[in-house]
């Protein structure tokens, strides 16, 4: 997928360049800056001694030496006071440089430290949501393998009302699926609420069956509704939303190559959360989202966490691929894309 958050010591990453989360002197630091120069070797100090520093918000390129990398972006960002002294443009530029500067150089692969939310003190959520909001506008533009490095799950966090928002809707409708399979164990005045989730999660629709079919379909109609695979309701919903499909793989954090398969093949059979991707970036109801899923053997189901985010943000109208693979992120579920 294009943008990809992933928990990784950064100075291993095997990319075209890293970025080093530098100061101004580009002398070296601690924290990542200090990482990066003992990975890549005294050359990289030596190089980084022509380049005259850098001021704040901006970037420079050097070679990088023993890391197995080919270049390292040096950028620095803003030292955080108060959210009134430009910390988020001045954080912003670190990305728009770094990446623009990646670009200039034919780099197709990049990785990104979460600027400034170290020593520099920029609070967690909102540095993330900078680089988020930054490097997604940039891969609309452009095709480029993004990574935002976590080395530790402690230096990662989404908002604390979002986090807690989810996991209570978590709470309020996970299923057990043992639950469902046992109902007689439970009290005779819960076996109903329990079949009727029980009958939800094997349909992976929020009702039974037959409330999701028309009663005036005939059975050739309904065979129909069967027979359209996976691509064909992909294509059709593209046109029917008049995008272009450059438009439809970029929101769903599809590569191109992917978009292809899928749209030469009417029976290429795509991961789930391929196709919940797409069903976001078409920004799908819930059951438009359920019924592509069909399509594809899939369902969603009350005993899955990540299927309940998916229908948290779907709920909430939220069709950001990339806040809610923040989200699935932090609760430890496979994120959206290819």
């Amino acid at each position: 997928m294009p943008l990809q958050i992933i928990r990784q010591d950064i100075t291993k990453m095997n990319v075209d360049v890293i970025v080093n989360a530098a100061n101004s002197s580009l002398l070296g630091g601690g924290g990542v800056d200090g990482c990066i120069h003992r990975a890549a070797g005294i050359e990289l100090l030596e190089e980084c001694k022509t380049l005259g520093g850098c001021i704040t918000g901006d970037a420079k390129i050097t070679g990088a030496y023993n890391l197995p990398c080919k270049y390292v972006i040096h950028a620095v960002g803003p030292r955080y006071i108060d959210g009134k002294h430009d910390e988020e443009a001045l954080l912003r530029s670190c990305y728009e440089k770094s990446l623009q500067l990646a670009k200039k150089n034919k780099c197709e692969s990049v990785a990104f430290p979460l600027i400034s939310s170290g020593i520099y003190g920029y609070p967690k959520a909102e540095a993330l949501k900078v680089a988020i909001d930054t490097i997604s506008g940039f891969l609309l533009e452009n095709d480029m393998t993004v990574y935002i490095v976590i080395f530790d799950k402690n230096a990662y966090k989404i908002s604390e009302k979002l986090f807690s928002d989810i996991e209570e809707f978590i709470d309020d409708n996970y299923v057990d699926e043992h639950f469902c399979m046992y109902p007689e164990s439970r009290r005779m005045n819960e076996s109903y609420y329990a079949e009727e989730k029980c009958m939800s999660i094997d349909m992976g629709v929020g009702s039974t069956l037959f409330d999701d079919l028309e009663e005036d379909l005939s059975l050739d109609e309904v065979i129909d509704q069967i027979d359209e695979s996976f691509s064909e309701m992909l294509l059709r919903k593209i046109d029917e939303k008049g995008i272009k499909d450059s438009e439809c793989y970029k929101k769903a954090n599809i590569d191109r190559k992917l978009f292809s398969k899928i749209r030469s093949d009417v029976h290429y059979k795509p991961s789930k959360p391929t196709v919940i991707a797409f069903a976001i970036a078409l920004e799908l109801s819930l059951d438009e989202t359920r019924d592509m899923l069909m399509k594809a053997g899939f369902a969603l189901s009350h005993s899955s966490k990540f299927d309940l985010i998916i229908e948290y943000f779907i709920r909430k109208g939220n069709y950001n691929i990339f806040e809610i693979n923040e989200a699935l992120f932090a609760f430890d579920q496979n994120l959206l894309g290819a």
